[in-house]
């Protein structure tokens, strides 16, 4: 953990837990060490540090490539581990950074909706998240973030003002597939791991994965 990251992880933990309400469940089921692909419900821009603030090991991110668009933002999310993707189409170039990443024993958390869901229910995943789980063979850990959708203006980054809950499950690995893999069965990968997420949400929140 590098020290800009972990400066930077104190001083989310002073906001979060002075100006909101953080409850963390499942601390203990976070790998120590080895490849870790990390994977949560998307319901603001809050959500990355949020999920950081439960880990005690550092978590690399893709970020929307807008994020990188000056020279302050680009050192700031650079410095913190994040790598720009592009979130309109197929990115090889992030895919093989998490790809590697992931061969490098990091943990690497990845939001597999690719947007935030404006109603607060999970949204379809795209196959990304199918396709690196098979590639990379890492653990996967589902994660579900409840309440962030509160927090809707940047300015309130710091000063949340609200309930906030972290559900970690349990780590599982999705099983080699020899072959060619086409779209179909990738996106039922993907859906696969969804349905991890889900189980850690109340109902209201699973939406696209409510069944």
């Amino acid at each position: 953990m590098n020290p800009f990251y972990r400066f930077s992880l104190l001083f989310g933990r002073i906001c979060f837990f002075l100006f909101a309400k953080l409850e963390i469940e499942g601390k203990e089921n976070i790998p120590p060490k080895g490849p870790l692909l990390v994977v949560c419900n998307h319901l603001s821009n809050a959500d990355p540090p949020i999920v950081m603030m439960a880990f005690n090991r550092q978590l690399f991110s893709l970020a929307k490539k807008e994020l990188f668009a000056n020279i302050i933002s680009r050192w700031f999310f650079s410095t913190v581990g994040a790598f720009p993707v592009n979130r309109n189409g197929n990115d090889r170039l992030a895919l093989r950074w998490v790809i590697q990443g992931l061969s490098q024993d990091k943990a690497i958390i990845i939001f597999p909706e690719g947007n935030r869901s404006k109603s607060g229910a999970m949204i379809k995943a795209s196959p990304g998240i199918g396709y690196l789980a098979i590639k990379s063979q890492a653990p996967i850990l589902p994660v579900a973030v409840t309440g962030s959708e509160k927090i809707k203006q940047i300015w309130r980054l710091p000063f949340p003002f609200c309930s906030l809950k972290v559900r970690i499950g349990t780590a599982f690995t999705i099983p080699y597939i020899e072959g060619r893999l086409n779209g179909p069965l990738i996106q039922d990968i993907a859906d696969t791991i969804m349905i991890r997420i889900a189980d850690l949400l109340p109902h209201n929140y699973r939406g696209s994965y409510s069944s």
